[in-house]
């Protein structure tokens, strides 16, 4: 944590014996962490034809603010506790209509379904490739 408060990495906060995730593995792993927090309508665009600062968005939607913070928190906690990893940096917390965070070759965006259907990041990257998300069972 830096001085302020904040995050200023996505490395491992505790390095372990496993190998990182790729950036797919990454972008399908947050994927499935927000469907099991319920969120809906959750995508994977892959950017890397079209941006150098990412490889993939992981879109979703929580039904309100207090479910885009819950699914948000879920992928934070799991994955700082599971393979040591924290976003570099995040965005919308306190009103958590649409929370970004940035793990580098991945980056989540929470929307609330009023905040998606204005901002429609699917229709403004449109011309990317979709990833496969498995359905949460």
């Amino acid at each position: 944590m830096t001085p302020s408060g904040g995050h200023s990495y996505a490395e491992s906060v505790e390095p372990g014996d496993a190998r990182p995730l790729t950036p797919i593995e990454h972008a399908r792993r947050i994927a499935a962490l927000a469907q099991e927090k319920l969120a809906a309508d959750v995508v994977i665009l892959d950017m890397r034809p079209v941006c150098s600062y990412t490889d993939f968005f992981v879109v979703c939607t929580g039904q309100n603010p207090r479910q885009t913070k819950a699914v948000y928190d879920e992928v934070r906690e799991r994955l700082k506790k599971e393979e040591g990893l924290l976003p570099r940096a995040v965005a919308g917390e306190r009103q958590a209509t649409w929370i970004l965070a940035d793990y580098l070759d991945v980056v989540l965006h929470v929307f609330t379904p009023e905040a998606r259907e204005y901002y429609r990041l699917e229709e403004l990257w449109g011309d990317v490739p979709s990833v496969e998300v498995a359905v949460a069972g």
